[in-house]
């Protein structure tokens, strides 16, 4: 028998044991269920109680026999509770993405909102809109439907939207770098929120925040809904300090380290011993991109050129930016493409290594900088690429346990 846990049909993705386990000590497990399964498992009841998730929010409610208002208004299910044989329905989505909205700061009231999606987190998110005061509500879908407009319709009144909010899984673990709409398109946005968690800042949340419109990530909402569903699992309270504070954990430790800068600034070895003191995985996307090529960097550089290096590192940076919790070391030329950065940020905090330039020493097997002629020319060129996609500026003229130790007190 399952105590508690998620029910779904791919979990791969999820932080919700991880999240349960933080707000209270029952045990609970991540259980994949097909389609084909899922009215055996609701009929067999062999649960305390169980959050649901894509694509069975509402594929359950005919197994239940209570369901509590909020859940009925939006017609979608993620919180079960059995009681004594009988199974009680409720939406704690409702709650969370309420709280993931004010936390983020993004003024719904009197706005056009534009929902993308058409699932059981769609029919939550317009619940919420209209609970914060929206003006208009703009249902978008692929699949045109009752109310719902097309992604082209929406284009067509783009300058009318204000607030996107995405419930759909695009851009979702392991499919990221990939956005619902373009944020360019809409000139007077002015808030993105997403219901994606993982990765921690997908695609149209960082395009949004690169066009200083406000934008937000879907983890605080996990948290906050996980919270209230706790609550209705073993009828307790959890406050938002709680779900303040399991939030910040989950996303320190989550959260990739990815360090930027110069060769010779120090990335490989500093990577290495954070790796050692978190007890986490150390990358060096230059390492992956000579094992994947079977060759070194200089050789490429030799005999197939500077354009298919880069090439290669950013498909390289894309299959690394796919983790979580790890140490990630870049090539000093992996500031030049934004397409990098934007990769490295969906799961890390990006920390630029600042080590002077008198500082910085030439090497034979750096292509680009094996002379100092070469060295300052890539230093005057890369400088303020790596201030401007730095999320954190370390001074790393010190030593390396002074630089390491600067790390630790903005990353954990």
């Amino acid at each position: 028998m399952m105590e508690y846990g998620c029910i779904g049909k791919k979990l791969g993705h999820s932080f919700s044991k991880e999240i349960h386990n933080a707000l209270t000590d029952y045990t609970y497990e991540l259980c994949e269920i097909p389609e084909e399964n899922l009215d055996e498992f609701m009929v067999k009841r062999d649960f305390k109680a169980i959050n649901v998730t894509i694509p069975y929010k509402e594929k359950v409610i005919p197994h239940l026999v209570f369901i509590s208002d909020e859940a009925k208004q939006i017609g979608a299910v993620n919180t079960i509770v059995n009681k004594n044989g009988v199974l009680y329905g409720y939406n704690t989505d409702f709650y969370g993405m309420k709280m993931l909205i004010e936390k983020a700061g993004i003024d719904i009231k009197n706005k056009t909102v534009a929902i993308l999606g058409s699932g059981g987190t769609s029919k939550t998110a317009n619940a919420v809109a209209e609970f914060l005061g929206a003006k208009v509500v703009y249902k978008v879908s692929r699949n045109t439907k009752d109310d719902f407009i097309s992604y082209d319709e929406l284009y067509n009144i783009s300058d009318n939207i204000e607030v996107i909010i995405n419930t759909t899984p695009v851009g979702m673990y392991p499919d990221i770098y990939n956005s619902a709409v373009d944020v360019k398109r809409f000139k007077n946005l002015s808030g993105v929120v997403d219901a994606v968690y993982n990765p921690l800042r997908s695609k149209i949340v960082s395009d949004a925040l690169s066009l200083q419109v406000k934008a937000v990530g879907g983890l605080y909402m996990l948290v906050a809904q996980a919270a209230a569903a706790v609550e209705k699992f073993i009828e307790t309270d959890v406050s938002e300090k709680e779900i303040e504070r399991v939030y910040n954990t989950l996303l320190k430790s989550k959260e990739n380290i990815v360090l930027i800068g110069m060769p010779s600034c120090g990335k490989t070895t500093i990577g290495n011993i954070l790796a050692e003191k978190l007890s986490r995985e150390f990358f060096d996307s230059d390492n992956l991109v000579a094992t994947t090529e079977n060759t070194t960097i200089p050789e490429i550089f030799k005999t197939k050129g500077e354009d298919y290096f880069r090439n290669k590192e950013t498909e390289a940076i894309f299959t690394l930016s796919k983790n979580n919790s790890c140490i990630i070391s870049t090539g000093g030329g992996a500031v030049l493409s934004k397409k990098n950065i934007d990769l490295l940020k969906e799961n890390g905090k990006v920390i630029f290594l600042d080590r002077p330039l008198e500082m910085l020493i030439t090497t034979s097997d750096r292509p680009l900088s094996s002379n100092r002629e070469d060295l300052e020319k890539r230093y005057n060129e890369r400088y303020n690429l790596y201030r401007e996609y730095a999320d954190v500026v370390i001074d790393a003229s010190g030593s390396i346990e002074n630089v390491v130790n600067q790390i630790l007190k903005v990353t954990i």
